[in-house]
């Protein structure tokens, strides 16, 4: 075990798609791991059972019930942590209380986190996910020679205009983010990532994984849409080594590859010709064209991207494994 042993670090969200990884492989590497949960007190066993079956859980795992809207909600939890991956932030496409349900949470409740981290005098670093949305968004026109990197900002407005609740509430955290960490001299990094898939270690369906299950269950059009893709192990290491390496700093980027959802169909196909997929897009517009995303930076940290057939092949079997999909 590593000189890092026993040291404690606090994951909030532990429960969801990104985090239950990240506290896996944390407690992998010898950490005390301090998950948070919104309410502990609800008998679900689906939003934490999954936590505690992971080795070695047991006296290294501790579980703790926070809340992202009340200031000092964190305080107990953060106390004695050496480091804090903020990674509790809502996912959704479709809401229907955007303001509630995704800009509250993302922008008051990252800085409740903050204002945690910024008075408890043993946190060294903080790193955030964020996302891939926060930087492509700038009303530049993306096209196959575009390459976005790190030093792109989503401009807000637009994604006003466009009723991008999502991308907006994403954005508007990382501007508090970094506004908070200059006054406050904090140590921060955001990792950004763009659609995440592969295996799922919580038993409830999230967002990015739907969108491959819909591909495959029944759906009779595929969206006209291009997004980055990742997988989710990637985005975990990617936190940790931001966490453990001196000389990381700023945002990193994480995409594999650009693809369009024809591409993401075509893959799956030839992944599992048996299984109906859609044939046809949603609408009849020329196809949304794919863009570059720099990983040059992600790759200096350390990280070796899994190629995207293999996460597409990841998130169908555990699909299968979980119950959610029969082939």
């Amino acid at each position: 075990m590593s000189d890092i042993a026993r040291e404690a670090v606090c994951v909030t969200g532990g429960s969801g798609f990104i985090a239950s990884w990240l506290v896996k492989f944390l407690l992998q590497q010898g950490y005390i791991v301090h998950a948070t949960v919104r309410d502990l007190s609800v008998n679900d066993p689906k939003k934490v059972d999954h936590l505690k079956a992971l080795p070695p859980a047991n006296g290294m795992l501790k579980l703790f019930q926070a809340d992202l809207l009340v200031e000092g909600s964190f305080d107990s939890v953060i106390d004695g942590c050496v480091g804090v991956f903020h990674a509790a932030s809502p996912f959704y496409l479709t809401p229907t209380d955007p303001q509630a349900e995704l800009l509250e949470p993302a922008v008051r409740g990252t800085l409740n986190v903050l204002k945690s981290c910024a008075k408890t005098p043993s946190v060294k670093r903080v790193v955030v996910t964020s996302s891939t949305a926060v930087v492509t968004y700038n009303g530049k026109p993306l096209t196959p020679e575009v390459v976005v990197d790190e030093s792109w900002f989503s401009n807000a407005e637009i994604l006003k205009d466009s009723k991008s609740w999502y991308q907006l509430s994403k954005t508007l955290a990382e501007e508090a983010v970094w506004k908070f960490a200059k006054e406050n001299e904090l140590d921060i990094i955001t990792i950004n990532p763009a659609m995440v898939i592969g295996p799922l270690l919580q038993p409830t369906l999230n967002t990015s994984s739907a969108a491959i299950f819909n591909l495959i269950k029944g759906s009779e059009t595929f969206l006209n849409a291009t997004f980055g893709w990742v997988n989710v192990k990637d985005v975990a290491y990617a936190h940790i080594l931001a966490f453990q390496t001196p000389s990381a700093s700023g945002r990193y980027c994480l995409v594999e590859r650009v693809a369009h959802f024809s591409d993401i169909v075509k893959a799956l196909h030839e992944l599992y010709p048996r299984i109906s997929l859609p044939q046809k897009c949603a609408g009849d517009e020329p196809f949304v064209p794919t863009y570059q995303v720099s990983i040059e930076k992600a790759k200096a940290l350390g990280i070796d991207f899994t190629p995207l057939e293999v996460s597409l092949k990841e998130t169908v079997e555990s699909l299968k494994e979980n119950g959610f999909l029969n082939l």
